[in-house]
């Protein structure tokens, strides 16, 4: 500290005349610009717990951290105290905290038995603020029998007479001191009533309260900037918001206890110690009105005194889709919004001895491009919803593959904030460009943290400034545009319809009069396939959703299953794993919302054989099975096929992190001739990463005749993953002839598996005229499954004319089954038109049964045994041709001469003779 104190000294009286107030300023800077952090654009790591709107659990006992709400939610709050009194001990009182510091109110309805039930104001009887009951919850006479009474914590709030007076003669007493002054409480007072709560048991409600009122200094006019009535060490003056700036400085003042002054809930930090400019424009910000007539941000939180600060500042910061900054020793927040920049950053500005590290986009491991999320929403009794999911197929071919993660708004209640809040996070990762730039002094003295400035034609944020101890300056830059938080193409939130009251169950158990009979179904050309008919009584019930349905072939063990989902229909026809020429019996249960008790029919027996399955229609499945197997090989043959390595030397940078980098170059040109080698040498650490490379780079041209030898090797390791890579590239060219070998090799751990990989990709080019050949090996396992792939593919083009090759070997092992596939696909033609061949032998798991098969696409299928006295056997044009055959037992529908004069029809058990 001291070589800062000095240095800063100096500066100021070169420039400010010795001034003390500057040179303390000047020393912070020097001091803490380098520990400065902002926070990161998406959700890296799972928080200890979900942050929400939501206190979803009743809490109770004394031993719970205090806690508050900022802006509304909803809260089973904390029991504290019971008492019961009366005739039968009739009358029942509970205490209920619902959070510290004075809060607002609660809003007009409550949640009771799963549904939401208006609260009906009633006059004050004591010291309550306010005095409900809840709608619908009256006895014969209509007289309430639930009531509430609301205490909003304000400080010198009195004591709840009435439950000091009727729990004076009982063990449990509530005391005359008991006022809970700084504590916003309910009491729940009900008087027994079996037509009420004898079905449903004792009520649990669900409040939903109007949390603290907050201090907004721009309605302070003591305060620079503002205008208004409010102080802060007044809270009467204060007032409700859902503003997530005032939220946010509101928890850095910290929740004070009225007493001692001790904080309880935040950080406790004084007026002095805030960057109340970065605060007024974040809260001007969240108060403007979008498109939609909508305020731009909004949201609401629950948080405890056991929570940590970075956490909840950061849902905060996320609310509003900004960051957190510590500016010169200052906490300050920059909102999510676009700036007019204040500098443009040219190569003056540069000094051209220091070393810069720039990174325009970032690693693959840091980019999206699919993200989903949800918030709270107030429609579905306050549960969380999922948003529309916001990906770009652009980005999604330029990555080569889906990359998706989630990021949540659970202190959002709005949804087309919460969408507009997903798609701006999707923007700041996208545009994901960092640098780390030496500027000079004149420069660096003239911005600060959190100001966008201008640089190579793009926007960028000033998320870091540091200075040595020669006061050289360095800005760590990110990159920006208005256009992320442009509302064009962001789409509405979701809408979220209210689920229905659940309907009181009645009391069927299962159907009635169930029965199971045999029956056929009609196919095409009079063809027919066996199934089972289900009957049964429609039930009156619309709690009722569906029929299951439990079916056996008589004699055996292994059950099927199918259902009806329209129960009012009393018949349905299934043909699922219903085999010809058996005999079954069944059985059937129902399925109801609300869940309750359900109960099985006995067993019935069909009272004949199933039908004889027709031949068509049994080869119709397999026609399809099949063919939907042959367009997911042609699948794998397109997607191998593509490019698939990583770019070579792609920087690579890790937020927050120190490293070094050594690099070694030997260059040596005449003319046209050119000889290099490159080596470098990156290693860099963070708190949760490290991270080491080596690239090396030889090259060799003479004019248009270039040999290039490119290696890059990498290790990663987080506190719960590893990561090793090699990736070798050769390639030599002359005109427009070129042959290249790519090799790649990757092996990866990490706590939910395990993953190697090795490709290998041998090019040669001539022209338009291409062969390839790739092989891939691929070896994983997780705590749920295990797989090994092995690929070998040729592709070769010539003319406009292609020929390809794929063989893989794939077996996987997994709880489900063991499956195992053998494939050939060959394929071959022009631009127009191709041709596809081939055969797959596989074992799968249908039905928990392992099963095995074989299947062939050809224009012609031929087997022969190489003699040349014996005709083969051959498919062709959808008919088997065979000289000779042996068969035992026939099962046929109908059989019919060649030249059409004998015609014998099995099903119908008819014989046609045509003269």
């Amino acid at each position: 500290m001291a070589i800062f104190t000095s240095i800063a000294t100096a500066i100021a009286g070169a420039l400010f005349g010795g001034s003390a107030l500057a040179a303390s300023l000047i020393g912070g800077a020097l001091a803490f610009g380098a520990k400065l952090a902002i926070g990161k654009l998406t959700q890296q790591k799972q928080q200890k717990r979900k942050y929400t709107a939501v206190q979803g659990e009743i809490q109770f006992g004394g031993d719970v951290p205090v806690g508050t709400l900022y802006g509304i939610g909803k809260t089973k709050g904390q029991r504290t105290f019971y008492a019961k009194w009366g005739s039968g001990n009739k009358w029942n009182a509970e205490v209920f905290v619902l959070a510290n510091g004075w809060c607002d109110g609660l809003e007009p309805y409550v949640y009771i038995y799963g549904e939401k039930k208006a609260l009906v104001s009633r006059p004050v009887i004591g010291n309550e603020v306010a005095n409900y009951h809840i709608d619908g919850f009256v006895n014969g006479s209509g007289d309430p029998v639930l009531t509430i009474r609301f205490y909003d914590g304000r400080p010198g709030q009195l004591v709840d007479q009435k439950l000091v007076d009727v729990s004076a003669a009982l063990g449990n007493k509530w005391k005359s001191t008991s006022v809970n002054a700084g504590i916003c409480y309910v009491v729940v007072e009900r008087i027994y009533s079996d037509k009420v709560f004898g079905s449903k048991g004792r009520p649990e409600l669900e409040f939903v309260l109007r949390g603290l009122r907050e201090y907004d200094p721009r309605k302070d006019s003591t305060v620079a900037g503002g205008s208004g009535t409010q102080r802060l060490n007044t809270p009467s003056t204060w007032a409700h918001t859902k503003n997530p700036a005032v939220h946010r400085l509101n928890y850095q003042l910290g929740l004070r206890a009225l007493v001692s002054g001790r904080t309880l809930i935040g950080e406790g930090k004084s007026l002095g110690q805030i960057d109340l400019a970065t605060y007024f424009v974040a809260m001007n910000v969240c108060d403007t009105l979008r498109a939609n007539g909508k305020k731009t941000y909004e949201c609401s939180l629950f948080v405890s005194g056991d929570d940590d600060h970075t956490e909840v500042l950061k849902q905060f910061d996320d609310a509003m889709a900004g960051y957190g900054l510590n500016r010169r020793g200052l906490s300050g927040v920059i909102p999510g919004a676009p700036q007019i920049p204040v500098k443009d950053l040219t190569a003056v500005d540069i000094p051209i001895d220091r070393a810069k590290d720039v990174q325009f986009r970032p690693s693959a491991f840091e980019r999206f491009n699919h993200l989903s999320g949800q918030f709270t929403s107030i429609e579905s009794m306050w549960n969380p919803e999922s948003l529309k999911p916001v990906y770009v197929n652009a980005d999604i071919a330029a990555d080569g593959r889906n990359r998706q993660t989630s990021v949540d708004f659970l202190q959002v209640t709005d949804p087309d904030i919460a969408q507009y809040l997903l798609n701006i996070r999707y923007r700041q990762n996208r545009m994901g460009g960092k640098a780390t730039v030496p500027v000079s002094r004149r420069f660096g003295l003239a911005v600060q943290e959190g100001e966008w400035i201008t640089w190579r034609g793009k926007s960028w944020l000033i998320s870091e400034w540091r200075a040595d101890e020669r006061l050289r300056i360095t800005l760590v830059l990110s990159e920006t545009s208005a256009a992320i938080y442009d509302d064009a193409g962001i789409q509405p939130g979701p809408i979220v319809i209210p689920p229905t009251p659940p309907i009181n169950p009645s009391l069927l158990s299962t159907v009635q009069n169930f029965n199971v009979a045999v029956g056929m179904i009609n196919g095409a050309q009079g063809y027919d396939t066996p199934a089972l008919v289900f009957t049964w009584i429609p039930p009156d019930d619309p709690t009722i959703t569906a029929v299951r349905f439990s079916y056996q072939i008589e004699g055996t063990t292994e059950l099927f299953e199918d259902q009806c989902t329209s129960p009012e229909d009393g018949l349905f026809r299934t043909t699922k794993n219903v085999a010809s020429g058996k005999v079954y019996n069944a059985r059937a249960t129902i399925t109801t919302v609300p869940d309750r008790l359900r109960t099985f029919t006995p067993w019935m027996t069909t009272a004949q054989a199933t039908g004889l399955q027709t031949l068509l229609t049994g080869l119709q499945q397999l026609q399809d099975d099949a063919l939907n197997r042959f367009k997911e090989l042609q699948q794998e043959m397109d997607e191998f096929f593509r490019p698939r390595l990583v770019e070579l030397l792609d920087a690579f940078s890790l937020e927050g992190a120190v490293g070094q980098i050594e690099r070694q170059q030997i260059v040596a040109s005449i003319g046209d001739a050119l000889a290099q080698i490159t080596e470098e040498r990156r290693v860099r650490v963070s708190e949760n990463e490290a991270t080491a490379q080596f690239l090396r780079y030889l090259q060799s041209s003479l004019g248009t005749t270039n040999a290039r030898l490119i290696t890059e090797e990498t290790t990663r390791a987080t506190a719960d993953s590893a990561l090793s890579s090699q990736i070798t590239q050769l390639t030599a060219e002359t005109g427009n002839n070129a042959a290249a070998i790519q090799t790649e090799a990757t092996a990866r751990a990490n706590a939910d598996g395990a993953l190697s990989t090795q490709i290998t990709s041998l090019d040669a080019e001539v022209g338009d005229n291409l062969a390839r050949l790739i092989q891939e090996e691929t070896a994983r396992a997780n705590g749920d499954s295990s797989l090994a792939t092995s690929i070998n593919g040729v592709s070769a083009d010539f003319n406009g004319r292609f020929a390809q090759g794929l063989v893989k070997f794939e077996a996987v092992a997994a709880p489900t089954g063991v499956d195992a596939r053998f494939s050939v696909l060959l394929r071959a033609g022009t631009s127009q038109s191709f041709k596809v061949s081939g055969f797959y032998v596989e074992l799968y798991t249908e039905g928990g049964v392992q099963k095995s098969r074989m299947a062939v696409q050809a224009d012609q299928f031929l087997v022969t045994s190489g003699n040349n006295r014996h005709y083969p056997m051959v498919f062709e044009n959808g008919a088997l041709k065979l000289a000779i055959a042996n068969i035992g037992t026939v099962n046929a529908g109908l059989l019919q001469s060649l030249n059409g004069k004998m015609k014998i029809d099995l099903n119908n058990g008819t014989i046609e003779i045509f003269s």
